[in-house]
């Protein structure tokens, strides 16, 4: 894996085994184009997989001034939308497969860069479906709760995403603050730039005691045990979001928003509450049906793991970029 030195995701290589190339990447500069390079040139892989878009300009260029360079399979994971200019054109073009993370997003870059949709693929990420499994009973809940060192006798409405204002945690806080619910508790699970407008939102409505902001976890899937409720209120770039997949795999109840492509993996009614986005009034309304009602949370749980763990399980994802990578260096 090649990337810069300091990123998260050198430390994070380590913990799994995968060998680490640190390359300064990070932006569209010479150095990096030149680091990139030279590496691509003294190692030729066969596959390049690239993520963003300095990585993948730099690999764009990289590849375009070598003699054999390798195969380029871009992987786009968000709904913001692409500019159809030339220069995107050209480097889309660029890759032998261009892989989104859902439909919506394979839709919108069939239609403005006039791709080949045979070369354009959909592939969620796929979940471990073992380690994100539901509790069996009360009693588990309240031991989840327990580990972590929550009250198990209050109830608890969660989210799990980095900390981005286009996540939705502002409006949570606001859906939060109209429960009137003495024993129901938030957790917000992860780090980002928006902790100091989430904290001081906290503040301003009176719920530091109401609220713990649990920091970055390698352990999300012991916080999405202990949830009575949870909630991702995006109203920006989502692709499949990785939290819905795991609270869904948990058997949670959720509440989410129309947004980028996340009606593919959740269906109003039947996996989830779906509200629109940027409303607190609505996504509090659906989380008080939520604690009021053990019935759909039942179903709507049960229906979600199911469907979850048939479509959108680890294995099957590496199934499919698994051919998607050997496709690429045959064409």
């Amino acid at each position: 894996m090649a990337c810069p030195a300091h990123a998260r995701m050198t430390a994070e290589a380590a913990r799994f085994g995968v060998p680490v190339i640190p390359l300064p990447i990070e932006f569209k500069t010479v150095a990096g184009f030149v680091a990139l390079r030279d590496y691509l040139a003294s190692h030729a892989p066969d596959v390049v997989n690239t993520h963003s878009s300095a990585d993948s300009w730099l690999t764009g260029l990289a590849c375009a001034t070598l003699g054999k360079p390798p195969a380029i399979v871009r992987t786009r994971h968000i709904s913001a939308p692409v500019s159809g200019n030339v220069f995107n054109r050209w480097l889309y073009r660029q890759a032998k497969g261009v892989v989104t993370t859902g439909e919506s997003l394979r839709r919108h870059l069939l239609e403005t860069l006039d791709l080949d949709p045979a070369r354009v693929m959909s592939v969620p990420t796929g979940i471990d479906t073992e380690r994100f499994s539901p509790v069996k009973c009360a009693a588990d809940k309240a031991a989840a709760k327990l580990a972590l060192g929550l009250d198990p006798a209050q109830r608890h409405v969660g989210i799990v995403a980095t900390l981005r204002s286009w996540k939705g945690h502002l409006f949570l806080l606001d859906a939060f603050a109209q429960l009137d619910r003495p024993d129901l508790h938030l957790l917000i699970v992860g780090e980002g730039p928006m902790r100091g407008p989430i904290e001081e939102k906290i503040a301003a409505l009176g719920m530091v005691s109401r609220v713990t902001l649990a920091g970055q976890r390698s352990d999300p899937e012991h916080w999405l045990q202990a949830m009575d409720v949870f909630c991702l209120p995006s109203y920006a770039n989502e692709g499949v979001p990785q939290a819905v997949l795991q609270a869904m795999l948990c058997g949670l109840p959720i509440v989410t928003t129309p947004v980028g492509a996340i009606l593919e993996a959740v269906t109003h009614g039947e996996t989830a509450l779906v509200v629109p986005p940027k409303d607190a009034a609505a996504l509090a309304a659906a989380i008080a049906r939520l604690l009021d009602d053990s019935t759909l949370v039942a179903r709507l749980g049960e229906a979600a793991r199911r469907v979850a763990s048939a479509d959108f399980s680890r294995e099957a994802m590496l199934d499919r970029m698994e051919t998607i990578f050997r496709r690429a260096t045959q064409s």
